[in-house]
């Protein structure tokens, strides 16, 4: 029996596919499975939804209390700027360059499979951080059951790799296979307007922005010649960055092309007749608005914004402008309720 969606369960739908904080990820599963039509078309849907409310509810709860009967949660509550994940196949230096990036106090070894949940850490970057977190080492023998649950709030991953391993194409072509299993997609797509017209079909699979990072440079042959056979084997498309946890060849430019490729946006508020607070910016993307902003500060501020004040790229010093209008990197927003 075909599911015939409605409308207003489309755009819950579409809601929960764009949503990276948890506890938001949530209302919109219930916001789902209350407006979805109920009949025998969509029980095995409504069945996953709900199964995802429990998983997720159960999460959330264990984040709360600070861990589970049975172990460590798997789900990263975001912080910073954007949350990416570290993947990659074992012995790929993952946890060495997650130490190296964060000043984190992962376990690193020279044996795989060292890192047995997610660990999270910040790396600095100007006046803002990204969220790294260190996943288990992916491969057909350690598939890492719940991979698809721990990276569905990041906002792209670090497929790292290490190109000068003979076996590295094979770990790579595997971890691939193994992802697909799980529902979780890679792409060489950062920008929502590189996508292609989404046809996705599976509401909870994730699709994760990917940038290839080429561990261990500190090897005698050329990383770009080593990066070029290695696309001409794999067929794999994605941005790439050859770097070294060992020596930080490479590492200061990490900071730099994620703010470009996540086409963040830092605005820094001030309220009338006081300084602007420049210590903490409020991160956006690209193309949104004094209303995204509003919600950043309080999320009951949205709902009494009258209009704002601009100084900055978008705007005149001073503009009055509503809440439909684009803030650029770098715009201090004096909000007016």
């Amino acid at each position: 029996m075909p599911a015939n969606l409605s409308p207003d369960y489309k755009a819950a739908e579409a809601n929960f596919r764009k949503a990276r904080d948890p506890q938001e990820r949530l209302e919109w599963l219930r916001e789902m499975l209350r407006v979805i039509p109920k009949h025998k078309g969509t029980d095995h849907l409504q069945g996953d939804i709900k199964s995802k409310i429990r998983q997720l509810s159960e999460e959330l709860e264990a984040h709360k209390k600070g861990g589970t009967r049975s172990g460590p949660s798997i789900v990263t509550h975001p912080e910073g700027a954007a949350q990416l994940a570290l993947i990659g196949p074992p012995n790929s230096g993952k946890s060495s360059l997650h130490a190296r990036l964060t000043g984190s106090n992962a376990h690193v070894a020279p044996y795989p499979f060292t890192t047995h949940f997610p660990e999270p850490g910040m790396m600095p970057y100007q006046d803002i951080h990204f969220q790294l977190v260190d996943l288990p080492a992916i491969s057909p023998e350690h598939p890492v059951a719940w991979i698809a649950d721990a990276v569905q709030t990041a906002d792209g991953c670090l497929l790292v790799v290490d190109l000068s391993d003979a076996d590295c194409v094979d770990q790579v072509q595997a971890l691939h296979q193994v992802l697909a299993a799980r529902h979780v997609t890679l792409s060489e797509h950062w920008a929502p307007d590189e996508e292609a017209p989404d046809t996705e079909t599976d509401v909870f699979r994730v699709r994760l922005p990917a940038l290839l990072v080429d561990n261990k440079c500190d090897r005698e042959t050329e990383p770009e010649e080593d990066l070029e056979v290695f696309r001409e084997l794999t067929g794999l498309r994605y941005p790439a960055l050859a770097v070294s946890a060992a020596t930080g060849h490479g590492l200061g430019e990490l900071g730099a092309l994620l703010f470009r490729n996540l086409r963040i946006v830092r605005v820094y508020t001030k309220t009338p007749g006081h300084a602007v607070d420049r210590q903490r910016p409020f991160t956006l993307r690209q193309g949104q608005t004094i209303e995204h902003v509003a919600r950043l500060v309080h999320k009951d501020l949205v709902n009494t914004l009258r209009y704002a004040r601009v100084w900055g790229k978008s705007g005149f010093d001073g503009q009055h402008v509503g809440r439909e209008h684009r803030v650029e990197d770098g715009d201090v927003i004096e909000i007016h309720s």
